[in-house]
């Protein structure tokens, strides 16, 4: 396993000395009063730890997604590990992190006010008509996998736990950030992260053998690796979406140096959950072929 190692370890150092250069670019001032405190309205706007604001950006960009997209990735050999590593700690965490700071510089604004405002009337507008349709393809997503598990693990009908699903999001919306996200959305990243440790444990435990590094394609299908690989896993490497998550969070925060924390390191979490599923996908069914 010493390429699942490998790349675990360079996440890590990943979030330990990039991150700092990245919050260098930026410019953080821990003297600014951030939006938590400036429009606190006790809603959307009011200080929260980094901690909780780690672990709600974690589950809102997160998701099941770096676990079905990882364990779809992995077919295509240990060359997903690179493009996790390499994705997280250059791509998807920076990514995060300037989205997410550039909305609490603009006072919590949502991507496509951002946008708006340096791009453009017409490019806020098509990006808002995006961001509806991609929340639209998310939101299926991300209630039909809880609803099916839901249905196996509980005689709630598939319809009945969707519409349980949908009052949850929307209680979640309209009542305060720390009513149900500020309480909930903590316990179910940290399961979120939990989980990937039981999956990890039991790899070394299993005995099964894991290929360890090679760039060559292992794709049964042979379906090609550029560019299938780096859309097949989005969420663990790199997403779009999560700059529309951001702004949640960007209200909440109580220093600027909080944002490394929040932002850079949810995306190497997620970018280790990834791996961790990545690497039970090629173990647990005895390699791609399986």
């Amino acid at each position: 396993m010493a390429t699942f190692f490998g790349a675990l370890l360079l996440l890590i150092i990943g979030y330990a000395v990039y991150s700092k250069f990245v919050e260098r670019v930026f410019g953080i001032n821990d003297d600014q009063p951030t939006p938590a405190y400036t429009k606190r309205d006790n809603l959307d706007f009011m200080p929260m730890s980094w901690w909780k604001g780690n672990l709600i950006q974690l589950l809102n960009i997160a998701g099941t997604g770096p676990i079905y997209g990882a364990i779809a990735g992995a077919l295509y050999g240990p060359v997903a590990f690179i493009w996790i590593v390499v994705g997280s700690i250059f791509a998807g965490a920076v990514h995060d992190y300037f989205s997410g700071m550039m909305s609490m510089r603009h006072n919590g604004a949502q991507f496509p006010s951002l946008v708006g405002k340096y791009l453009g009337r017409y490019m806020k507008v098509f990006v808002n008509l995006f961001s509806i349709v991609l929340m639209l393809l998310v939101a299926a997503a991300f209630t039909a996998a809880p609803a099916q598990l839901i249905t196996q693990l509980t005689p709630i009908s598939f319809k009945v736990a969707l519409v349980l699903i949908f009052a949850y999001f929307l209680l979640a919306t309209i009542l305060p950030i720390n009513q149900i996200i500020g309480k909930l959305y903590p316990l179910f990243g940290a399961i979120l992260l939990f989980m990937a440790v039981g999956i990890a444990v039991t790899l070394l435990l299993s005995g099964k053998p894991m290929p360890n590094l090679t760039l060559e394609n292992l794709h049964p299908g042979e379906l090609p690796i550029w560019p299938l690989l780096m859309v097949t896993i989005s969420c663990g490497a790199i997403s779009g979406f999560h700059s529309t998550q951001s702004p949640i969070v960007a209200r909440t925060m109580m220093k600027e140096s909080d944002g490394r924390k929040i932002f850079y390191g949810a995306m190497i979490i997620e970018g280790v959950i990834a791996l961790v599923w990545a690497a039970a996908g090629m173990t647990f069914y005895n390699g791609t072929g399986g």
